[in-house]
């Protein structure tokens, strides 16, 4: 909320111009009009104590001017404006599906598949701020681990823990995809979204993917789905007695499984090589799936006007009465 003056009817206030020209016009005009009585020796005036009166007769003429500015600022009608909006947001809820294979320890993006994913990730989720968002991990079976919330850093904080082993090695993407799907299924949000993350071929599990597909799109739920992995071969590390030794493995990503999830379920498919383009996927998926958002501004008037007007009158009485009594002129 917004509180601000202004006038509705401004230019009246170029009238305060007038006050000092009318204020040279008094002092000239009192000047030729005072009278002097001719007297041999004053001297015998000098020094003498001037009277309360004689150092407050300019009070009646400085009232009145007073009484003339607040009428003028009075008839320019100050008031004051409220600016304000309502927001009302309609959240999404969103389920990201996140491989966690051994074969998400691959360096072709780095430190690996996996930390980038959930770096890339991590800034995707803060983002989505009035949104729901769960969590979903898969290796060679699935599991929850952050149901829908909109408390964003207990989710984050399931993220960081997230790591290649967590669930048995293998990759059963359609179960990851039918865990999400449960878990997103009875939000109450309109739009519902899965992002599906994954480096390999479904291997595991006893959910196919199409099925999975098929279930997601009858519950009216869009599946973007992600392919980690550049092209060709990419570099694997392996534990041996010697330490960690890297070897060169042949990346294998079932991209037409995963495009036939996304276009039958109304979402789309992206491929990840590097960081970069990781980034840029979820930055388009961000842009897809925008929270609606609507802003209603609104603005209220207050008149003002009131104490400028009460101000003038009580100075104009003021200024009668002064003349009136105390600064009453003897008649000629």
């Amino acid at each position: 909320m917004i509180d601000q003056m202004e006038f509705a009817n401004p230019g009246l206030l170029y009238l305060l111009l007038l006050i000092p020209a009318l204020v040279l016009f008094d002092r000239l005009y009192i000047s030729r009009k005072n009278t002097h009585i001719p007297y041999s020796d004053i001297s015998m005036f000098q020094g003498a104590p001037k009277s309360w009166k004689s150092r407050l007769v300019w009070l009646p003429s400085l009232l009145r001017y007073f009484a003339l500015t607040c009428i003028i600022i009075g008839l320019a009608r100050p008031r004051s404006s409220s600016q304000g909006s309502n927001v009302t947001s309609e959240g999404i809820s969103i389920v990201l599906a996140l491989d966690v294979s051994g074969s998400m320890l691959a360096e072709d993006l780095k430190p690996n598949r996996i930390e980038a994913a959930k770096k890339v990730a991590t800034e995707f989720i803060k983002g989505r701020s009035n949104d729901l968002v769960g969590l979903v991990v898969f290796g060679g079976e699935s599991f929850t681990q952050c149901p829908l919330t909109s408390d964003h850093s207990v989710l984050l904080n399931l993220m960081d823990g997230i790591q290649s082993g967590i669930v048995a090695d293998g990759t059963a993407i359609g179960e990851g995809l039918a865990t999400a799907v449960s878990r997103i299924k009875d939000s109450p949000t309109k739009s519902k979204v899965i992002v599906l993350l994954t480096d390999g071929e479904n291997n595991a599990g006893s959910v196919a993917p199409e099925t999975a597909g098929d279930i997601a799109q009858a519950f009216g739920i869009r599946v973007y789905t992600i392919g980690v992995g550049r092209n060709g071969t990419a570099p694997f590390p392996f534990r041996t007695p010697f330490g960690i030794q890297y070897q060169n493995v042949e990346v294998r990503i079932d991209e037409n499984v995963l495009k036939n999830i996304s276009n039958k379920t109304d979402g789309k498919y992206f491929r990840a090589t590097d960081n970069k383009k990781l980034t840029a996927i979820y930055d388009e998926i961000d842009k897809l799936e925008k929270t609606k958002v609507e802003v209603t501004e609104f603005r209220r008037y207050s008149e003002e006007f009131f104490p400028f007007a009460l101000a003038a009158l009580i100075a104009v009485m003021l200024e009668f009465i002064l003349k009136s009594t105390f600064f009453r002129k003897i008649p000629a």
